[in-house]
């Protein structure tokens, strides 16, 4: 196996893991944000403190990196939207969404991309590619009017949930196509460092009363447990395996990888009687899937 092979695989297995945690992390911060004694502003702030804190330090046994003036302002809006719009709406979404349901919305990231590409990169929408999409929006929509609950968690997911799920995506999305060529220009941990800090410059003034006032006793040690994966596991391993990915390999297959998380969340949530599985959701899920496959054959897209 040549260098670029080499390279090409490197990047593939990293966006497979990243998104076998985020599957695991669905189901973490379910249970993380249903006691209720953390805000998901303070979580989102303890996660860019925390990923932050340790990429900064990281980076101090690194040979230095200089960041070019101009490219903060362009780190800061690949922050707000490849953090911190992403983070919010899916730790606000999580607990008015299933956990089935929430990976399922997650797998139409490879539609997204590609419609970023066709508006940054002006491929034509084919036959194909719209039939594709029509598909999976059927399934989500087959999922919303058919959104009966689960017999194992008792709860349904509401139209608030979804919609945010989806903005969640659409803007993951746009961050792994339109700040590929900024991640490149610097290392991962250089890059990652700023993403971080600008994120906690964010969320700080929303947040900083609760955490100074937090109760730490109070919470139970499982959730402190669950803190620290979100913020070790799912923040900084993640964040810096998927701009590993992006150097490596295209957005598009990035984004492929959510097919990962569907299968890791579905798994854990019906093994822990979380929810079960129904015929309705099979449908919406074969349908969503079916419709990201037509789309991402397509010869564009190849």
């Amino acid at each position: 196996m040549d260098s670029e092979s080499r390279k090409i695989l490197g990047g593939h297995l990293a966006c497979f893991v990243a998104y076998a945690i985020f599957g695991v992390n669905i189901i973490v911060c379910k249970d993380l944000t249903g006691g209720k004694l953390i805000s998901p502003i303070a979580i989102f702030t303890l996660r860019s403190l925390g990923a932050g804190a340790l990429f900064w330090i990281l980076s101090l046994f690194l040979p230095k990196e200089k960041v070019e003036t101009r490219d903060l302002p362009k780190i800061f809006l690949a922050a707000f939207l490849g953090y911190f719009v992403t983070q919010l709406t899916f730790l606000v979404a999580i607990p008015e969404i299933t956990p089935m349901h929430c990976s399922i919305i997650s797998s139409l990231s490879p539609i997204y991309t590609l419609f970023i590409a066709a508006l940054v990169l002006k491929e034509p929408i084919t036959f194909r590619k719209a039939g594709g999409v029509l598909l999976s929006l059927s399934g989500i929509l087959f999922l919303i009017f058919n959104n009966t609950g689960n017999a194992g968690g008792g709860m349904e997911s509401s139209i608030f949930g979804i919609v945010l799920m989806i903005i969640n995506g659409f803007a993951f999305s746009l961050y792994l196509g339109a700040f590929r060529p900024l991640i490149a220009r610097y290392s991962i941990i250089t890059f990652m460092k700023w993403i971080f800090l600008f994120s906690a410059i964010m969320s700080l003034p929303l947040s900083l009363k609760e955490i100074a006032t937090l109760q730490w006793n109070t919470i139970p040690q499982v959730q402190l447990w669950e803190l620290a994966f979100l913020i070790i596991c799912a923040t900084c391993i993640c964040y810096f395996l998927i701009p590993l990915g992006q150097k490596r390999i295209r957005p598009t297959l990035v984004s492929m990888y959510s097919y990962v998380q569907p299968i890791i969340a579905t798994a854990i949530s019906i093994v822990a009687g979380m929810e079960m599985l129904s015929w309705q959701k099979i449908l919406a899920a074969s349908m969503v899937f079916a419709g990201v496959f037509v789309v991402s054959q397509s010869k564009k897209a190849a």
